[in-house]
């Protein structure tokens, strides 16, 4: 193995220097980790043949790849440690949506409507009066109401307009 090593290191090093752009002590770790695999494949190397060169250099320019998928992988993740980051977490939504839901039923049934007419189904104030059979001063004048009653329903059970912000 050392006279392997003194053979083929020189040139192997040159070789992947040129693949890890010029960085000294990758290229050192790469000759180092190809000269380690030959020699875990001792027994199916054979000294006879006239140059073991193909062989390491396949194996080196392997690891080199395999060095570079290891760590586009790891900054895909990302380069913040993993307790800095924030868990994708449903709790504080199904939370918020029972809470929601339970305010929701506080209010009148005029109130639900026009809330589920003009929020939860997107219609315009027109479109909304004329569904309902009642003016659109009305629709516009009963949205106002539906929002106070809900915001103080919300507010009854713990929840601001600041705790909402802050779970989006």
């Amino acid at each position: 193995m050392v006279r392997l090593y003194g053979q083929h290191a020189a040139a192997l090093a040159a070789f992947v220097l040129r693949l890890v752009a010029g960085d000294r002590q990758r290229a050192e770790d790469v000759v180092q980790e190809t000269m380690i695999r030959a020699w875990n494949h001792k027994s199916h190397l054979h000294p006879e043949i006239s140059s073991l060169r193909p062989w390491l250099v396949t194996v080196a320019r392997r690891i080199v790849i395999d060095d570079f998928r290891s760590r586009q992988t790891l900054h895909e993740v990302g380069s913040k440690p993993l307790e800095n980051q924030r868990a994708a977490d449903d709790n504080n939504r199904i939370l918020l949506l029972a809470v929601l839901s339970d305010a929701l039923a506080a209010i009148s049934p005029a109130h639900q409507r026009i809330l589920a007419e003009t929020y939860f189904k997107s219609a315009r104030p027109v479109d909304v009066a004329k569904s309902l059979g009642i003016p659109a001063g009305t629709v516009r004048s009963r949205t106002f109401y539906a929002l106070r009653s809900l915001k103080l329903a919300l507010e009854e059970r713990g929840l601001t307009y600041e705790l909402l912000r802050d779970a989006e």
